[in-house]
């Protein structure tokens, strides 16, 4: 029997993504799900006590809001500075 040889398929090489760009966008997808958590956790805190103690006003469900989503931007702005820092401007 004879043996031939197949040549292998001809190897695309794409483009990858710079690193940083992946942490970039890996830092932006954390900082998202972080958003949308701590918002609705704020979110619903806030009802639960409105229900329970405020006598079913609003505002204790966006006091809530609005803590969870500041405390979710500050974790990521200290997320970006820190990774700010690592780098070295010439």
């Amino acid at each position: 029997m004879p043996e031939t040889s197949i040549p292998p398929p001809p190897v695309v090489t794409r483009p990858n993504r710079p690193v940083s760009e992946t942490l970039l966008n890996e830092k932006w997808d954390r900082c998202l799900s972080s958003l949308l958590i701590r918002s609705s956790l704020g979110l619903s805190f806030g009802v639960v006590f409105s229900v329970l103690i405020f006598k079913r006003r609003a505002w204790p469900a966006f006091v809530g809001l609005g803590f969870g989503a500041g405390r979710a931007y500050e974790e990521c702005n200290s997320s970006f500075i820190r990774a700010g820092k690592g780098q070295s401007r010439s």
